[in-house]
Formats: C-alpha cells, structure tokens, sequence
C-alpha cells in the first residue's frame, strides 16, 4: 500500500507540474489515459481511485516507443464493467495520426461527389475527342455493369432494408412507375418516332427497349444528394426492379417489340442473371460473412465507380457518335429528352396526388420521380448489342446513358437549392 501511495504521490506531482487544469466537475470516476511519447496529458488525481478501491491495468494496445497515448482499462475490484476513455481529453498527436490514417480513406470515400461532374465531362470529351472511349468496347459493357451492381451489394445492408420495407405503398408506387408508367410512355415514343417522325424501326425498338429495363442505381445517389434519409428505400425500390427485371424485362420487351424484332427471351434472362443478379449476390454475400474483406475494398469502391461509370457514358456517346450526329441524331436526341423528362414530372406529381397526407411528402416525390425518370440504359445496351443484330438498336439506350444522368443530377442540383433556400 505504501508503495502504491508513493506512486500516487510522484504522479499528482507530475500533474501539479503540468501547465494545463481541470475543472474538478470534469474528472472521471477513473483515469483511462496515461503517458505515452507525450507527458503533457492532463492526469486527475489518484487517492479518491485508491480509497475506492480502483486498480490500474495497462491495455494490451501498448507498443513500446509508440507516440500515442497509452490508453489504460480502469477495473473495479467490485465492478466488472470497463470505462471508456474520456474522449474529450485525447491528445492533438493522437488526433493528427487519427487524422493522417483516415484523410485517404475520406477521400476515396467522398469519390462519389464527383459523379455529376464526371459525367458531363465525359459527355463532352466523348463529342469532342471520340478516341478518349472508343477503346471502351461493346464486350466491356457487360462486365462494367457487373462491377457496380456488385458494388451495390457490397454496400447493401439488411437493416437498411427492413426499415424501408415499412413502406410497402412506396415501394409499390416505384414499382409501377418503373414497369408500367416507363414502359407506357416508352410505346408512345417508340410508335411516334418512327410513325410521325419517320425514324427506322430499329430506332423505335430501341426506345422501347429503354424502357423496359430496370431502375439505375444512380437514382439512389441522387436520392442520397437530395434526401439522405430515403436513401434506403430508393436502394429498395431499385433493387426490386432489378431482381425481378430477370423476367419482366424480357415479357416486357417481347411484348412491345417481340413482333417487329427477334427477342430471345432464354438469353435476356440468362444475361441478367449474370450481369445483375449474381453480382449483387456476390456482393451481399461477401458483406455478410467476409466483413473484414468487405471493409479493405470499400474504400476503393467509390473512384472505381465513378471510373467505371465515365467509361460507361462517353464509351456509347464515343462509339454512335457518328449516329448522334446525323440528321435523325437530334430527332432521336429529342425523344429520349421528352421521354425521360415525362417520366420525371409524372412520377413527381403522381405522387403528390397518391402520398398527399405523408408527413415527407417532398422528398417523397423527389425519390419516386428519380426511380421513374432513372433508369439502367447501360443494360439495355448492353441487351441491345447482344440480342440485336441491328445496331441502330443500340442508339436510343447510348443517348439514353447520357440524357438520363444529366437529367437526373441537374435535379438534384435545383433541388438541393431549393432546400437551402
């Protein structure tokens, strides 16, 4: 005892001797950080501890010559329980380290802010320079896709979902509006173009094909930006349509154009599974039960996405450009324009009149109108060079690519300024 007394003693010195004070309301019950590389940590004092009966472990974290703290375990002799650090007294080394560690991880992180930007700019280098994508093959579409739906399932966790599941009318709105309300619309465009404008027939199967295809994981970025908290459920609505796109989407195109062009609905259903369904599997399951691997790569992630969805816009801008710039180029430009901006403003307003009575009504709309005016044109080129012979087929979705994310995240941008406003 007396011995512990005498250390006590040479550590309330040392305290005394410190240049930094506490106000007595501020000490913990126990000390939780000693000195490591640096003495001038504020310590309290000790024989209240002693008199309480309080020993003093090191924590197994400590290295020897470490220039962090050493962060300590206070253990009753009657109690069990450990004390958390005092986090309002961590020392500025610790900090800048914590800070150094993270700085890279946060900017890989944040990649994603960088979305809408990279978007136009690859729209715009894809017009201007061609040769920028055209690297960027129609054989790459495939597996491009794959990479970000296994990003979304590698980001997908099953809390987020039971909380939007109660929800079921929502999800049920962006539900139709996805494969009843784009599919619609998609027929009437498609019948217009080649009927009132004049436009080949492969030109108004493509159309149709755009609608037929699942929502895009971009409405749930853009559901983020706006809403943060929707984001779960746009991941739900969105994750809905593209599980069950495995069968709906080839009825749905073989419905709307099964008797102008060959659909070959065993092959649509095969490639979904693989280009959709088995990565978000994949990912889903390596979360799960992988979660250390899971968090090594999901920094990672972002900058790859953005990578990879730059090279999946500018690529078919870049290789129909010739197409895109043809006389029938601004027509086709212009359906898909009017197309997906119908799209928006009725998902937007429907909503209004469905949901009047709900509490987040605005954002409400704002995230069904981003599930309906959004949706996976990358798939849909990805079916139409695959199942298609025609490549006039492929035009409508490589606009579409384009078209619907600049729509898309210049909502956001008038959205989010509203909000502040």
């Amino acid at each position: 005892m007396s011995s512990l007394n005498a250390q006590n003693l040479q550590l309330q010195g040392i305290y005394n001797s410190s240049s930094r004070r506490r106000h007595p309301a501020h000490y913990p019950k126990c000390v939780n950080q000693l000195f490591g590389a640096f003495a001038r940590s504020s310590l309290p004092k000790f024989p209240e501890l002693t008199s309480a009966g309080v020993s003093i472990q090191p924590d197994s974290r400590f290295q020897v010559g470490s220039s962090r703290f050493l962060v300590t375990r206070c253990v009753s002799d009657k109690f069990s329980d450990s004390i958390e650090p005092d986090s309002g007294h961590v020392g500025l080394p610790s900090q800048m380290a914590d800070r150094g560690n993270g700085s890279i991880v946060d900017i890989l992180k944040q990649a994603n802010s960088l979305l809408p930007h990279v978007v136009l700019a690859s729209t715009l280098m894809a017009l201007v320079y061609p040769p920028s994508f055209t690297w960027f093959t129609t054989r790459y579409y495939a597996p491009a896709l794959g990479f970000l739906m296994f990003a979304v399932g590698l980001n997908s966790n099953e809390k987020d979902f039971v909380e939007a599941f109660s929800r079921p009318a929502a999800i049920l709105a962006g539900y139709i509006g996805q494969f009843a309300v784009k599919p619609i619309l998609g027929y009437l465009f498609g019948i217009l173009s080649v009927s009132m404008f004049g436009l080949p027939t492969p030109i108004g199967a493509g159309i149709m094909l755009v609608s037929c295809v699942s929502g895009a994981q971009l409405s749930n970025y853009a559901t983020f930006l706006t809403d943060p908290q929707l984001a779960p459920l746009s991941i739900v609505m969105t994750s809905l349509s593209t599980a069950t796109a495995v069968v709906v989407t080839p009825l749905l195109s073989l419905l709307l154009i099964g008797k102008r062009l060959p659909v070959d609905v065993k092959g649509m259903v095969s490639s979904i599974t693989q280009i959709v369904v088995a990565p978000i599997a994949a990912g889903l399951f390596l979360n799960r039960f992988f979660p250390r691997i899971s968090s090594a790569i999901r920094p990672f992630l972002p900058p790859l996405s953005v990578l990879v969805t730059a090279c999946c816009v500018g690529a078919p801008l870049a290789i129909n450009v010739e197409s895109v710039m043809s006389p029938f180029g601004v027509t086709i430009l212009s359906l898909i324009v009017a197309f997906h901006l119908s799209a928006f403003v009725i998902g937007y307003f429907v909503t209004g009149l469905a949901f009047h009575d709900a509490p987040d009504l605005k954002a409400l709309q704002r995230t069904i109108s981003y599930e309906t005016g959004m949706q996976s044109s990358l798939l849909g080129l990805a079916l139409a060079n695959k199942f298609f012979q025609d490549p006039l087929v492929a035009v409508p979705p490589a606009i579409s690519t384009v078209i619907m994310s600049l729509m898309g995240f210049s909502l956001v941008m008038i959205w989010a300024k509203k909000k502040e406003a």
